[in-house]
């Protein structure tokens, strides 16, 4: 076994390596991630290894695009249809000429750990090395053990968790239920994450809204007609075998208004005389109502809030969302999330998982607020956070307050379906390091170490997320 990430301390070590055999055996469970679901929908072989590991990447493409290499001479698609490079050879061999950006990097530890565990691939990336390293990949992505499925099956994947719009037909995930793979207490079940119909400077929002009155027959030209289709939504997703809801606003605030004033907001929105102040207010106020519907019908609520989305506003000019082009900022808690828990923190049928991009709010406001409201849980540290030393340092910040208990177990947040494994296993390995110190530091005990390690890899985020409960 190796000792990756394990400390390098002895006795520490050695009581690790006890800790993550018990959690590398544990099925995954991947409540939150970003995984096209017709990929196992259609279960087709893959593409080129360029087109599977770089282009969708955005850690990749947006690290070589700091150092002056356009995602378009790495295959990313244009927004105009202008032709960007296709052939996979000439991309990968364009990356590996820069693998040297990567060093320290989780993208690095990622990318190194998916060649050799799930390709076999032991040599080190480079200019000398790159066409064979592709051979290799692509001769084995033209093999039946390589198809999505057969992956899904060797990664010890229990249950997938994809993301989609409330405007998606969900046609794939009939498809997988169909085959025996989908729907509820499925092995790939869909998220609802309705930013494009809840904030109105989502791109062509009055549009998005327009078309969810069309999907759902109801009439929203009005707020009542508008919340009538969301709920009617929810209902879709839970038959499609959704448990959690996810929320990637721009902050977490959030508000009470009367549905006077939520229906005022909502014409200004559709007659596009909304302001930014209103859009917040807005988004705010959805908050609460989303918080309602948890309620009502079960859905786990995830807030995501902290992404400046776009701020590289030539990236999504010439690219589009979700390419590279988003950056953290600050994020305020307390007082942001006040009036949604002040209505419904201690209600025992609502349960939030938060996370943040804002390391410094784990000590300072999310572990207290975990550790003193029953609907409050904290997600794993995520997107530009999810590094072996943040993952420490998260233990480290919020197991005094909130407890591990309080904490929803690891999401891996990825579009890189063979990644998935991997993020897992790192989360795990840092785990075992920081029970390992407890156990060592006599504050521990080492069974219930033992017994804490398959929690946090497999029953939290399976009880917390709801996974495999009938809705």
């Amino acid at each position: 076994m190796s000792d990756l990430l394990l400390p390098a301390e002895p006795t520490q070590r050695g009581i690790a390596r006890e800790l993550y055999a018990l959690a590398a055996e544990q099925p995954i469970i991947s409540p939150h991630g970003h995984v096209d679901p017709g990929l196992l929908a259609d279960d087709a072989p893959f593409p080129d290894p360029a087109r599977l590991i770089i282009v969708p990447d955005h850690y990749v493409t947006r690290m070589l695009l700091s150092q002056g290499i356009p995602p378009a001479e790495l295959g990313v698609p244009a927004r105009d249809g202008t032709r960007t490079a296709t052939d996979g050879r000439t991309i990968w061999r364009r990356f590996a000429e820069h693998w040297h950006l990567f060093r320290g990097t989780p993208s690095r530890l990622w990318l190194e750990r998916t060649f050799e565990t799930v390709f076999g691939v032991t040599d080190r990336l480079g200019p000398d090395t790159a066409d064979a390293i592709y051979d290799r990949i692509s001769a084995s992505l033209d093999t039946p053990e390589f198809r999505p499925r057969a992956l899904f099956e060797r990664f010890n994947i229990e249950v997938l968790a994809t993301t989609e719009s409330p405007l998606d037909d969900l046609s794939r995930h009939a498809k997988l239920a169909e085959d025996g793979w989908g729907g509820p207490g499925g092995r790939v079940i869909t998220t609802f994450r309705p930013d494009n119909v809840v904030d109105m400077e989502f791109e062509d929002w009055a549009g998005n809204v327009a078309r969810l009155g069309e999907i759902t027959g109801e009439d929203t030209g009005t707020y009542r007609g508008y919340l009538h289709a969301l709920r009617a939504r929810r209902r879709d997703f839970i038959a499609a075998g959704a448990t959690s809801t996810d929320h990637g606003h721009l902050t977490a605030r959030t508000l009470l208004l009367t549905p006077v004033e939520a229906a005022a907001l909502y014409a200004r929105g559709l007659s596009g005389r909304a302001t930014p102040a209103d859009a917040e207010a807005f988004r705010a106020h959805m908050l609460v109502e989303m918080a309602r519907m948890s309620i009502e019908d079960g859905l786990v609520m995830q807030l995501h809030p902290g992404a400046f989305r776009n701020h590289n506003r030539w990236l999504y000019d010439t690219h589009g969302r979700d390419v590279g082009g988003d950056v953290p900022h600050a994020v305020e808690f307390v007082h942001g999330l006040k009036p949604l828990l002040d209505a419904y923190g201690n209600d025992p049928r609502l349960r939030l998982v938060l996370f943040t991009l804002d390391e410094d709010t784990f000590t300072r406001e999310l572990a207290p607020l975990a550790g003193g409201y029953a609907a409050l849980y904290l997600g794993a540290p995520w997107w530009f956070l999810d590094s072996p030393e943040v993952m420490r340092r998260f233990r480290e910040a919020v197991t005094e307050t909130a407890g591990f208990y309080n904490t929803s177990g690891f999401v891996d947040d990825t579009r890189a379906f063979c990644s998935i494994p991997v993020r897992h296993d790192v989360a795990r390995r840092i785990d075992a390091g920081f029970l390992a110190r407890l156990v060592a530091e006599h504050r521990l005990p080492l069974d219930e170490a033992a017994e804490t390690i398959v929690d946090l890899a497999y029953r939290l985020p399976k009880k917390i997320f709801k996974i495999g409960e009938k809705l």
